[in-house]
């Protein structure tokens, strides 16, 4: 008979809420409304010294008459705590707001800001770092809703081809408007471009020393779900900075169950020697 440490891991798995202090976490779930759809997910700590910064959050969830699929990759820099109120707060946050169902879009948006606010206003007990984000939330198994905030990411496989949901919230690319809020990036030889030379995103949650140069706004992306759509893939940058999405997508596209292709493309990644934290959501549509 299980014991009671036992018992509770279970529960943890089922969720998505795997012990956050192992250095590998697993899962999958299936969806009540079709029996087609299916989501794993797997992490593994990279080689840095620091302690596990990713975290994930997968599960279906029924919410009066619709079945919502809530799936995240919480990707922490100098922060634990960050991601991990993040994982126990953003959707809650999202789905209190009164337009969730009639305008999502909107309903996310302001979301991620107030999350953002109330980050900042906890800097005492979450500290000064950050962290990315990547959400899906798979509304009744036909529409899927994408934000984002830096580098973690969401690709989409039609018809065995890739399609990046998500955009690199790169320095480089949003310099302008770092530096008209009076901020500036640097890019010394051998590293990549960072705001205020600290840190390699444009956009995040928290980060409350160069906040007023960062931006809490998160890109969206809305895609109907339909026969062409076979899986999507959420993952955190210790993928793609040895993987293009292609090649993730080619990785798994013959692995029929989603945990296992989450774990695969860690394994590759592993392979083409990937030193960050690794963490991947995989969502099967049929």
């Amino acid at each position: 008979m299980p014991n009671g440490k036992e018992i509770l891991s279970k529960v943890k798995e089922k969720i998505g809420l795997s012990p956050s202090g192992s250095s590998v976490e697993t899962g999958k779930g299936k969806s009540k409304l079709s029996k087609h759809v299916t989501h794993g997910y797997h992490t593994v700590k990279g080689k840095s010294a620091h302690p596990m910064e990713d975290y994930v959050f997968a599960e279906f969830k029924q919410v009066e008459d619709n079945e919502l699929g809530l799936f995240a990759i919480f990707d922490g820099h100098l922060s634990q705590d960050v991601p991990d109120y993040l994982r126990s707060h953003l959707f809650n946050n999202i789905l209190k707001e009164p337009d969730f169902w009639s305008e999502t879009e909107n309903a996310v948006r302001r979301a991620y800001r107030i999350t953002d606010d109330k980050i900042l206003e906890k800097s005492a007990d979450l500290g000064k770092g950050g962290s990315t984000a990547v959400t899906a939330i798979l509304i009744n198994c036909q529409k899927l809703v994408v934000a984002n905030l830096g580098d973690s990411r969401a690709v989409i496989c039609r018809n065995g081809k890739a399609k990046q949901l998500s955009v690199d919230h790169e320095p480089d690319s949003e310099r302008k408007d770092i530096e008209d809020r009076g901020g500036f990036v640097t890019k010394f030889p051998g590293d990549v471009a960072r705001v205020d030379g600290q840190l390699a995103v444009a956009r995040a949650f928290g980060d409350k020393t160069i906040k007023r140069h960062l931006s809490s706004e998160p890109h969206i992306t809305v895609e109907m779900i339909d026969d062409d759509s076979e899986f999507v893939i959420l993952a955190s940058d210790g993928i793609w900075h040895v993987m293009s999405n292609q090649e993730a997508v080619d990785c798994v596209k013959s692995v029929k169950e989603a945990r296992s292709a989450a774990k695969a493309l860690i394994e590759e990644a592993l392979k083409r020697n990937s030193t960050d934290d690794i963490s991947v959501v995989v969502v099967n549509f049929n």
